[in-house]
């Protein structure tokens, strides 16, 4: 596969309620991992559910960051992806750290499409690569 970009797909755990409900506090630290992932912002939204909860997304150059809070449960979910030039492990390290997550999973997954080394490869109709059938 010729990579074209990283996705980091997170869960977390155990973070302050108070930091999850705080649309300031998600823009914040989506700033600063933005900046530490030395990435560029086009555009930013940031949404505060009622009674609980924030959705936030940052479009950049790069491709973007969303992160999706449930404060109720100390928990929030991050999905990061960055192509071409960009850090997402650094702005990834500034997220967790600003919104204190004692606990965190990461998928990392390359993006990308087939080489020459692999011409036969057959997609399905939902691009989901499937076996070779010689």
């Amino acid at each position: 596969m010729a990579k074209l970009g990283t996705h980091l797909i997170v869960d977390a755990w155990q973070a302050p309620a108070d930091l999850l409900n705080d649309p300031e506090r998600i823009r914040r630290a989506l700033l600063d991992g933005i900046a530490a992932g030395e990435a560029t912002l086009i555009d930013m939204c940031v949404h505060q559910f009622s009674p609980h909860g924030v959705t936030a997304t940052a479009t950049l150059a790069e491709s973007h960051i969303a992160i999706h809070t449930w404060p109720e449960l100390g928990y929030f979910a991050a999905d990061l992806f960055f192509c071409g030039k960009g850090k997402p492990e650094e702005a990834l390290k500034i997220l967790v750290a600003e919104l204190q997550a004692k606990h965190f999973e990461i998928r990392d997954f390359t993006r990308g499409y087939p080489t020459p080394t692999n011409p036969d490869a057959v997609y399905s109709s939902q691009g989901n690569l499937l076996p070779t059938v010689v």
